[in-house]
């Protein structure tokens, strides 16, 4: 498959960065093709500029980050790498989804402004890979996994419904060991090794 890789992370070698280098080695020894969008490290601009919104209603729809809007219609895995902050994604991955996700690309608007019509029917597969400070408990019975929530419905479940999503967590990540990073780093592997093969 053609899969593209989102990284959000500012520090190159965070543990975001190990868990991103992960699930790219584990795309390619499996002969995807892989693209890396490296949101901090291309110095991505994430917000939405007043001129994309003023083309939002409007066709066809214009945008600088045509460059990032056409990775993503190419895609058809796609893979996220970011910290939960603030039990919520990093501000230039919140703009990525603003502006990538745009219409006439992720998405049509419905002619009555209804529900807007999915446009993402390429993208098959999408793995979450995230780490949080808190503890799994707090994510997932308080907050109830607010981040699972938008990407699996209000993303892909309105821009590419026949995409799988799975989302894997890794809570704590200020008191991990090596050994619990080279767990998880196995447990990206294994899912990763699940998509089609080419």
């Amino acid at each position: 498959m053609k899969c593209l890789v989102v990284i959000a992370h500012p520090l190159p070698e965070s543990l975001c960065g190990t868990l991103a280098r992960t699930a790219i080695e584990a795309l390619e020894a499996a002969g995807h093709t892989v693209q890396t969008e490296d949101l901090y490290g291309t110095g991505f601009a994430p917000a939405l500029t007043a001129a994309e919104r003023g083309h939002y209603y409007r066709e066809p729809y214009r945008s600088d980050a045509q460059a990032q809007i056409d990775r993503l219609l190419a895609a058809e895995g796609l893979v996220l790498c970011f910290p939960t902050w603030w039990f919520g994604f990093p501000a230039v991955l919140k703009g990525w989804f603003d502006r990538a996700w745009a219409p006439g690309a992720a998405y049509d608007h419905a002619g009555d402004l209804g529900p807007i019509q999915p446009r993402l029917h390429g993208l098959r597969k999408a793995l979450a890979i995230t780490s949080l400070g808190s503890p799994w408990w707090v994510d997932r019975q308080v907050m109830r996994r607010p981040v699972r929530r938008v990407l699996k419905t209000a993303l892909l479940g309105t821009c590419a419904p026949r995409c799988r999503l799975d989302m894997l967590s890794l809570y704590k990540s200020e008191r991990l060991t090596a050994v619990d990073v080279e767990g998880f780093r196995t447990r990206i592997r294994t899912a990763l090794a699940a998509w089609p093969r080419p």
